[in-house]
């Protein structure tokens, strides 16, 4: 193996093993420095590390893990499946500072995880025809107003795949986030749908191949969808469903979210009408609405601001004004870690910038210079 390879290796290795979620992982990594030194650590050494114990360590030494590895980096090239692990530059910068982010993430397709502006539209298997209406009057305004978006859902039946549809439809670059490995397609009604979305978006799957079709792998890759986007629009959803599974999680990530809501008595609003009743929705009736609520430009002409000259920073200031020149926009989580400064102090430094009109705050809680 190239060193690359050898790399991912460890990195697929050690996302395999049974117990090690994406928390243990990152717990792992920062111990020991990488995922190739996670398996060359003593055993004595592996149970001392928080929250391992000895039954994970002793999982951490099993050889089956590594026959496993092996198998799917034959899958990973002969699909041509992308990788991105968690300290990789390419992991999506939005999924990142999520409490419960995948470790490793698989994708197939031609697709931007770090767009400028990201939406996920979920909503009931039940789709009505309001429903479907409402999807597609969306996503022909995403169309029209021709900036980059890109509309994340989960390939189920009703408006997932009708959102998917319709932004094949509109040219809008989609990505449908599944619960099973990239080796299958489930429901195997969407294959074709699926296929397409390769071209211009693609699939997104924090499982392996030969992943075993499971009710709650479906409930567990919510919170790709939540945490990949800005924004999560619920278009119909009754009183309980996947749907405000995702809203609720994309709120515990500080995303915005949103709903378009029903008549009172039907079934497959109440969900939405309640959302919006206990403020866990933001109420929208159209694309301009969420145009509002995030700030979004709704012309192709940026308005020309005048930057502020001769702005006198501190050494701090300086620094973190640098860092969003070289990066764009970034999360406070991630100009935290990436400075090494505390969260509290970022966050008055941040303020401090915004005061001087130096840098804009966006939604999710994430800056960009001005």
């Amino acid at each position: 193996m190239s060193n690359t390879q050898d790399e991912l290796y460890y990195k697929v290795a050690l996302s395999l093993v049974p117990g090690i979620g994406g928390t243990l992982a990152r717990n792992l990594i920062a111990y020991t420095g990488g995922a190739e030194q996670v398996f060359s650590e003593p055993l004595k050494a592996l149970k001392k590390i928080p929250g391992i114990g000895e039954l994970n360590a002793l999982r951490l030494k099993d050889n089956g893990v590594f026959e496993r590895a092996e198998e799917e980096l034959k899958f990973i090239e002969k699909h041509k499946i992308e990788v991105r692990f968690y300290s990789d530059k390419n992991y999506p910068r939005r999924l990142k500072p999520c409490p419960d982010a995948p470790i490793i993430i698989y994708s197939k397709g031609n697709m931007e995880l770090d767009m400028q502006r990201i939406v996920s539209i979920v909503g009931t298997r039940n789709a009505t025809d309001y429903g479907k209406a409402i999807c597609e009057k969306l996503i022909q305004g995403f169309a029209e107003r021709r900036y980059p978006v890109l509309m994340v859902s989960g390939l189920a039946y009703g408006i997932d795949i009708h959102a998917h549809k319709m932004a094949l439809n509109y040219n809008i670059p989609t990505v449908g986030v599944v619960g099973h490995g990239l080796d299958k397609m489930y429901p195997s009604l969407h294959a074709d749908t699926a296929r397409k979305m390769i071209q211009n978006g693609g699939l997104v799957s924090d499982f392996p191949s030969k992943t075993k079709i499971d009710p709650s792998n479906f409930v567990r890759r919510n919170r790709i969808i939540a945490g990949l986007a800005d924004a999560t629009i619920v278009v119909e959803s009754a009183e309980k469903g996947g749907a405000l599974i995702t809203a609720e999680i994309a709120s515990s990530y500080n995303r915005d979210v949103f709903a378009f809501p029903g008549r009172v008595d039907d079934i497959y609003s109440k969900g939405c009408n309640r959302l919006i009743r206990l403020n866990g929705a933001n109420l929208i009736q159209n694309i301009d609405d969420l145009e509002y609520f995030m700030g979004w430009e709704t012309t192709d002409r940026k308005k020309a601001v005048q930057p502020a000259l001769f702005v006198e920073l501190s050494t701090d200031e300086e620094k973190i004004a640098e860092l969003l020149r070289k990066e764009g926009e970034m999360f406070i989580d991630q100009i935290s870690a990436e400075l090494q400064m505390p969260g509290s102090r970022v966050s008055a430094l941040l303020l401090n910038l915004e005061f001087k009109n130096v840098l804009a705050a966006l939604p999710g809680k994430m800056y960009k210079l001005k």
